[in-house]
Order: structure tokens, then sequence, then C-alpha cells
């Protein structure tokens, strides 16, 4: 199976309507707070209201959405004052002692919960590099940089980070930061350039993520990337340690074949692929479709009862990794899975009526809350996904 022209341009309207007819607007109709500043992403079905608490990670997540947007999909005033309100909110509300931020607020920004990780700092980083890209703010750039380096230092630095485990008992290491570095490295160097933040450029943060990735976390004689490995690299044969999240593997895949793609370097676009295949082979459900929210790497039982649950967002990451992975290789074998988890995203998730998409199904497709947003779900993954894969599809039909 391969793309044709008018296949590809089908796939351009879907992803441009998508985003800017259904997606942005959802979450400005329902979701801007025009009172206190910020977005509320606790949301039903039909926009209504449901909980006030903000999330900060997703007011950074949705600066960088409205930003991002601003400068690539038409300049709309609207997105751009979206994307100010929700860094003005950061900046009055949700910093705390030492300036981390915080994790979850009230509507009017007081104080709730304080995590021991920083994924509030990079998304707040991406966020202020867009807008200040968007509108040339240099307080935004700086606050951006800022963000980051705070991110890296509690991320990087020993002791800094409180462990999820004792040490002492069973040392571990997570993939996560490593993935939300990459990432945040290569928004900040395509929106701020090659700068040096924490003591290395972006571009030296990616390759340091990257080698460590494909040290310590694929293991190619399984065909996995592990979410968590001892700190020499080995799997803890424990529930956490063999704990497989494909849709999180995914989404690390095409972080890796993105930064591929920029370089042209054949050993970094096999690594991604062989991610990306590996952990499609272990999450997508050969009886019901859709990727399964977490496997054991051995085969045996999961502890988390939502295990067989489909969530939104893996296959928002799974639908850019393989048509990516189709635009770097023309195997047809990536158009195919593209068209897998197109379709069955869009039947499950999409919602026709209101806009936007379900965040959560059970199993066999079912949907099993009509919310359409919540502290973990807001306009990041979603509009992400329909605006990276529109730049893929208008590479290939070789438009502007």
């Amino acid at each position: 199976m391969s793309l044709s022209v008018p296949q590809l341009s089908a796939l351009l309207r879907d992803y441009d309507d998508g985003l800017v007819g259904r997606t942005l607007p959802f979450w400005l109709r329902y979701g801007a707070d025009r009172e206190h500043g910020g977005l509320i992403t606790g949301l039903d079905r039909d926009g209504a209201i449901i909980d006030t608490d903000k999330a900060v990670w997703l007011q950074g997540r949705a600066a960088w959405t409205f930003s991002t947007a601003y400068l690539t999909r038409g300049s709309r005033p609207e997105w751009l004052e979206q994307a100010r309100s929700c860094l003005d909110f950061i900046r009055d509300h949700c910093r705390g002692p030492g300036g981390k931020l915080y994790f979850t607020v009230t509507r009017e920004g007081r104080p709730l919960r304080m995590r021991r990780y920083v994924y509030s700092e990079c998304f707040a980083a991406i966020g202020s590099a867009a807008y200040a890209k968007a509108t040339g703010d240099a307080r935004a750039r700086d606050e951006a940089l800022g963000y980051f380096a705070t991110y890296l230092r509690h991320s990087f630095t020993p002791g800094v980070m409180p462990p999820k485990t004792d040490p002492e008992t069973r040392p571990m290491k997570g993939v996560a930061p490593l993935m939300i570095a990459i990432v945040t490295a290569q928004e900040i160097r395509k929106l701020l350039g090659d700068v040096l933040v924490g003591g290395a450029t972006c571009t030296g943060w990616i390759d340091r993520s990257i080698e460590e990735i494909r040290r310590d976390f694929y293991k190619p004689e399984l065909g996995v990337l592990m979410e968590s490995v001892t700190p020499e690299g080995g799997i803890s044969d424990h529930f956490d340690g063999r704990t497989l999240n494909p849709g999180h593997a995914i989404e690390c895949a095409w972080f890796i074949l993105h930064e591929a793609k920029l370089r042209s370097d054949a050993a970094m676009q096999t690594l991604g692929l062989a991610i990306l295949d590996g952990m499609w082979q272990r999450g997508w459900d050969p009886e019901f479709g859709g990727l399964l929210y977490f496997v054991d790497v051995h085969g045996k039982p999961v502890q988390e009862y939502w295990a067989e649950m489909k969530f939104w967002w893996p296959h928002n990451e799974a639908e850019i990794a393989t048509l990516l992975a189709y635009q770097m290789t023309g195997d047809a074998k990536y158009a195919r899975w593209h068209g897998e988890v197109y379709a069955w995203s869009r039947r499950v998730f999409a919602d026709p009526e209101h806009g936007e998409w379900f965040g959560y199904a059970h199993r066999d497709g079912r949907i099993s809350t009509r919310l359409k947003g919540n502290l973990w779900k807001g306009p990041f993954h979603l509009p992400r996904m329909q605006w990276y894969c529109g730049n893929l599809v208008r590479e290939m039909l070789k438009l502007p």
C-alpha cells in the first residue's frame, strides 16, 4: 500500500479542517478563561465546564499550540491572545519556591499541588519559545530558556529531583526525562536557535539523550523500548520494571526519526524505525484494533487495571510516527499502519457533533467517559498531530 496524491490531498483536508475548524475552536470557545486568564480543561463532551482547577503543564502546552498555529496556519489574533493569556497565568500564579512550577492550581491561581516532576517547566519552555518567535517578546524568550534550564537541572543533576524509589533499595531511571529533553530541545532550537542551556547546546542535549536511550533503554533482542531500567540499563523483574507503554515508546520513536530526518542520519533513522516496529507489534491489539496502554515485556499480567484501555494520545503519536516513517522510507507497511490507526482513531475518538476527541475508550472501542478534557487532556496531543501530519503531507505533495 502506498499513498496516492488524491489520498494525500484528502488527508491534508482532514488535518487542516480538524485543527483549524474543530479542535482549536473547541478550546477557544469553551476553555478560554476570560475572567482569570489561562485555559480551563475540565470540559464535558459539549464543552460544559465540569471542573475549574488548572493543570499548569496544560497552560504551557496550550501556549505552544496556539502560538504554533499563529506562526504556521494563519495569523489569527485570537490564537496569539490565548497563548499570551496562558503564559501570563503561569508567570503570575504558577511559580513555587525556587522558581519551580506547580502541577495544579485553582482557577484563580492558588497553589494545589507541587509534583517532583518538572514537566510543567518543559511545556512552559516550548510555549514561551513559540510565543517569543511569534511576537519577538524578549521576556518570553528569556523565560523559555529559564524554564528549560530548570527542567534540565532537576532531570539531569543527581540529587536534585527526589527519586521515585529508594535508590539504596532499588535504583531505577526512566526514559521519559530523556524523551522530553529531546523534543523540548528540538522546539527551542527551531524557534530560538541552537542556544546554550544548562551547559550544552540544544543539539548536545538531544545527542546525549538519544545515546542514553539507545544504550540503556532500547533492547534489540526483545524489540522493545523500556519505560524504566536499572542505572546500568538492566531490566528489573518487578511490575514497574517490566511494564511497557507502546504509545509512549512510539512517541519517542518519532522524536528520534524527526532528528534523523533533519540530519539525514542513517543510524538514528534505523534506531527510530526499530523502536516503532517493535512497539507497534507489542501494542497493536489484533482482536479489537487500537493500541493497548500497557503490556508486560515478558507477556505476564500487568498490574495497572487500565492496561487494556485505549487512550487518545498514543493513537495521535502513532499517527505521526507511521506517516513520518512512510515519508522517510516509502515502505508500504508504514502507510498501512498509518491507515489502520487513522481509521480506528476516528471511528472511536472523534466527535463530529461537538468537535475535539474523546480521550478514553475500553478495549473494544466503547467510550468510557464523555469528557473532552481534564488535568491530563488539553489542546496538545491531538492538535500537535493534526499540525505535524499536515506538515508532512504538504511536504509529500510539495506544497508550501
